[in-house]
């Protein structure tokens, strides 16, 4: 496993278990009243994320793009998206948030740019091309290839987002020099998106039949193919060693859909991977327990349990769950990933909502709630989608009242750099979900019935619910 010095020494935070916040700028904050949310509206912001005590934010794309996936179709990866700002303005983000003890990671896309991106005009033969369609399919279903002229191109997303081709020396100098780019301006380190799908079968040969479950939740379709050939090649190392190589020691954390048991070769290379046995895991004491038993056998998860595609903590689990579930996301041991809006256990927009984002993620995706107005606060204009109810739930009227969810979260990250090292999942009756944490024993209850602490539950130290005990959907840490 890469293991550097510190990867998080550069800018201050040494930090263990670090907690870095997600900021989906589209959504955070605008600062010139076009609805949108920006890179001054995230500076505008940071002294609320200092105050919450994380240790680092992660941009999501920022780059240029035709947003047919909202930034993840990247048609320049040295640049701003003028809807975000300009470099200047993210160099000045930078500056300020090192000047607060906040780490910069950005988001970067290898698998695949913009059909618009100049490389798919000046070098095709960076991208994939087939003669013929093979039985590979996209992440939102249907056929991995489009036609374009006699040939056909390969894209594990939209049409708009054809694959690179790491195969090809050219392509992997050029997206090193990116990781460069960024790395000169300031930037931490990176969450690699979708790195599991970077390397592909060389032939191309058609994904076999399963033998036995993928270990996460597919598609049907998916589900019937042992996908051994359109991503997670043998020789994936390669291409993650020559990331790793142009990142020097800075913080990697991998998109890697795949279960625990087959992180090794990220690992190597990469600092942590997304934990998704936790993200997909149900409100389930035993399914919780196997899914952080799965994800520890390795050193090297980071831990989500919520995001802009996978929704909030208080939708997801329900908002009875919402101070456990970040209770359990803030007190596991390695790095934990926080959406914006959970820390005040926003909530996500109608069922069903799909009038911008083609896969129907809008709901995910809705602005900060910073006050009770009708704009909760995000801008001054029309927002690109509106808040969901800030006069339930907003920053402002939370920042002063201890009892609520933004001071609990406070609360539970200063805990948690105290925690001792390592993890111990402990014996409970069925129901609490229990693990030690050096002197630290949490405890979760998931039912909708009390419980009575385990004999190993010391003196309660921060509890969700102020009660004897540990009533319905509640959690506590003791000592």
């Amino acid at each position: 496993m890469h293991n550097p010095r510190d990867p998080l020494a550069r800018f201050g935070a040494v930090r263990r278990d670090p907690v870095v916040y997600q900021i989906y700028p589209r959504s955070f904050q605008d600062s010139d009243g076009d609805g949108v949310g920006d890179l001054r509206g995230v500076r505008d912001r940071l002294g609320h994320l200092a105050e919450l005590g994380v240790d680092a934010i992660w941009l999501s794309p920022i780059y240029p793009s035709p947003m047919a996936d909202f930034g993840y179709d990247v048609s320049d990866y040295r640049n701003v998206d003028p809807v975000f700002g300009s470099l200047a303005e993210l160099d000045e983000l930078i500056r300020e948030a090192h000047g607060l003890g906040l780490g910069v990671l950005l988001d970067i896309v290898p698998c695949h740019t913009s059909i618009e991106h100049p490389w798919f005009r000046e070098h095709p033969d960076w991208y994939i091309w087939r003669d013929r369609p093979n039985n590979w399919s996209t992440a939102f279903g249907g056929s991995a290839w489009t036609r374009l002229g006699d040939r056909y191109y390969l894209h594990s997303f939209y049409p708009e987002q054809p694959d690179l081709d790491w195969r090809n020396p050219e392509v992997v100098a050029a997206m090193q020099d990116v990781f460069r780019f960024w790395l000169d301006r300031g930037v931490d380190g990176f969450r690699i998106d979708a790195i599991d799908r970077l390397l592909k079968d060389p032939e191309l040969r058609d994904d076999p039949p399963a033998a036995e479950p993928f270990g996460l939740p597919l598609r049907a379709d998916e589900a019937r193919l042992a996908l051994t050939n359109s991503r997670n090649a043998p020789d994936m190392g390669e291409a993650l060693g020559a990331i790793r190589a142009a990142a020097g020691d800075a913080l990697l954390i991998g998109e890697v859909y795949l279960p625990a048991a087959r992180w090794g070769p990220y690992l190597q290379h990469f600092d942590a991977a997304f934990a998704f046995e936790l993200l997909q895991a149900p409100w389930e004491a035993g399914a919780l327990r196997r899914a952080i038993e799965e994800s520890t056998r390795l050193p090297g998860a980071a831990w989500v349990m919520s995001n802009h595609d996978f929704g909030r903590l208080g939708t997801r689990f329900g908002e009875a769950n919402a101070r456990a579930a970040a209770m359990l996301l803030l007190t596991l041991p390695g790095p934990a990933f926080l959406y914006q809006g959970d820390e005040i256990g926003q909530l996500d927009g109608p069922p069903g909502e799909s009038g911008l984002d083609r896969a129907g993620r809008d709901r995910y995706r809705h602005p900060v709630q910073w006050d009770a107005s009708p704009s909760g606060g995000f801008t001054t204009g029309t927002p690109w989608l509106p808040p969901v109810d800030p006069e339930r739930r907003n920053v402002e009227a939370q920042r002063g009242d201890p009892a609520s969810m933004l001071a609990f979260v406070r609360e539970l990250i200063r805990l948690r750099h105290g925690l001792g090292d390592g993890l111990e999942l402990l014996d409970a009756e069925p129901g609490l979900l229990a693990y030690r944490r050096g002197e630290h024993v949490i405890v979760i209850n998931v039912t909708e019935e009390p419980r009575p602490l385990p004999a190993e539950a010391g003196d309660v130290v921060l509890a969700t619910h102020e009660a004897d005990g540990l009533p319905p959907h509640a959690g506590v840490v003791t000592a």
